[in-house]
């Protein structure tokens, strides 16, 4: 299989993202995982911006999120992004939240979006702006492989 390209994201947690126990809120994570696949897109060249303005959209349909060990007020977390699936009509990405001081796992998790014009109505990208697929699979589908929470491999 091929290698999925990664992409890094670091946030500081900042004080408005923590419950009374001062651990990050758990809503924030998602909140965290469109900041980074923002960050990723505007790395490969283009941005949600660029995107509408071509008349496509990307809506969120389906979002996972897993918790494993919480992040606190002031700490850095690095979020990993991958593209897990790309197909003409639907994107899935994978993200992992880490805590830079000790590279401890706090979160896994996964967004699936499908291609839509402004009218709502799904669009499949790679017939109808193949530049854009065409860029999607080469800029994701390089570079190095991680190692997954459960000991799989991005690849």
């Amino acid at each position: 299989m091929e290698n999925r390209r990664v992409f890094e994201t670091t946030i500081r947690v900042r004080y408005q993202e923590t419950d009374q126990m001062g651990v990050v809120y758990h809503t924030n994570y998602i909140v965290w995982f469109e900041v980074a696949r923002s960050e990723m897109i505007r790395e490969l060249g283009t941005s949600y911006r660029e995107l509408e303005e071509k008349g496509l959209l990307l809506p969120v349909v389906d979002v996972h999120c897993r918790y494993l060990s919480p992040a606190h007020y002031d700490e850095e977390v690095i979020v990993r992004t991958v593209v897990k699936e790309l197909t003409g009509s639907k994107i899935r990405f994978g993200y992992e939240v880490v805590r830079r001081d000790d590279n401890r796992l706090l979160t896994v998790g996964s967004t699936t979006h499908i291609w839509v014009n402004r009218e709502m109505k799904r669009v499949n990208i790679q017939r109808d702006d193949p530049e854009l697929y065409r860029l999607l699979v080469e800029q994701t589908l390089e570079g190095e492989s991680i190692s997954c929470y459960d000991g799989s491999s991005w690849r």
